[in-house]
């Protein structure tokens, strides 16, 4: 009960660093001593320090014969950038390590705990293992798909139009609607429009919520031609070849959204739905199903609440192999890893 309590405090400073961590994981890590916090910290902006660096760095003293949570596998491996973690937490003597995942990188898969375990120090490995993949869903998805993770926004009306037969989609949803979607601007590295967006509404994409503005994401069009002061890609599967970028959000409209879709490249999705009716709007065009029966079975609803007077509903995609077992928890069934 409390392993899982305090993983849930990791995890939740581990979403501080959500967009701004690639190609490194957004992890987070609590270091508790006596029942109370010693040591907070979670991946900085470019990767480094490293999450359990800067909670042994503001425990200190206080990190001996502690219990660390940590959401990912200590890293193993010594790298220019700073000393490997699973060392610093033998320095650091403490006592436990809990862990929620195992890494999937091969320098260190495995490796990390087989370190600490060798020098004596107590592991566990499982605890909130489910919340700590969705958590860290771009990293595992650029290791085991080789691409960033995909979310997919949508706004519609009850109709389901994306905009005006005429093309005009300001505004479907309310204010409290679109700081939310602010909101998911700012956890991503970077967000994809198509050309027909940037000549429509010339978008700006920036993060309009206070103290946030930093945040805004890379954006990049899906074209076949440039266009000035973006990035281009030319197709949907070229989101492979973005650089630092583990998380990716598509704003597009329904052409750029039925791309996605089509090649099945869209990883989560967030349908802000406006009690309103249009009218011969624009939909989303065929996106490649020849039949009711493909369309079943793929989403899952893993959230829904209102805002204002709109409602939202996340989904995710089902997907029977996106993350293998092995990445998913970091070891292979009898290698001795817990959960």
């Amino acid at each position: 009960m409390n392993d899982r309590r305090w993983m849930g405090a990791a995890l939740a400073l581990g979403e501080r660093g959500r967009g701004r961590t690639a190609p490194n994981p957004n992890v987070g890590c609590v270091i508790v001593a006596e029942g109370r916090v010693v040591g907070r910290g979670w991946t900085q902006p470019g990767g480094r320090p490293h999450a359990e660096a800067m909670a042994l760095a503001e425990a200190g003293d206080k990190s001996r014969g502690a219990t660390v949570y940590t959401t990912l596998e200590p890293c193993a491996h010594v790298s220019v950038r700073g000393p490997a973690c699973s060392d610093l937490l033998q320095l650091a003597n403490v006592a436990r390590v809990v862990i929620a995942l195992g890494d999937p990188d091969p320098r260190t898969d495995g490796s990390g705990v087989a370190r600490l375990r060798a020098a004596g120090i107590a592991v566990d490995v499982g605890p909130c293992a489910a919340e700590a993949r969705s958590a860290m869903a771009g990293f595992l998805t650029r290791r085991a798909l080789g691409r960033p993770h995909v979310t997919l926004k949508l706004a519609v009306s009850l109709d389901g139009a994306t905009a005006l037969g005429s093309g005009l989609s300001k505004w479907i949803t309310g204010a409290a609607a679109r700081a939310h979607a602010h909101l998911e601007r700012a956890r991503h590295e970077a967000i994809l429009v198509g050309c027909g967006t940037i000549e429509a509404d010339a978008p700006a994409l920036d993060v309009r919520l206070a103290g946030l503005e930093p945040r805004a994401p890379r954006r990049i069009v899906l074209s076949q031609t440039a266009s000035e002061g973006w990035e281009r890609i030319a197709t949907p599967h070229a989101i492979a070849t973005l650089a630092g970028v583990d998380y990716l959000l598509v704003e597009g409209g329904a052409t750029t959204a039925a791309a996605f879709l089509s090649a099945d490249l869209v990883d989560r999705l967030l349908l802000y739905r406006a009690p309103i009716m249009v009218g011969g709007g624009r939909t989303l065009p065929d996106i490649g199903l020849t039949g009711l029966t493909d369309a079943h079975g793929r989403w899952h609803i893993s959230d829904a609440r209102t805002l204002g007077s709109d409602r939202l509903e996340v989904y995710e995609r089902v997907r029977d192999s996106a993350v293998p077992a092995k990445v998913a928890t970091g070891f292979a069934p009898g290698d001795g890893g817990k959960g």
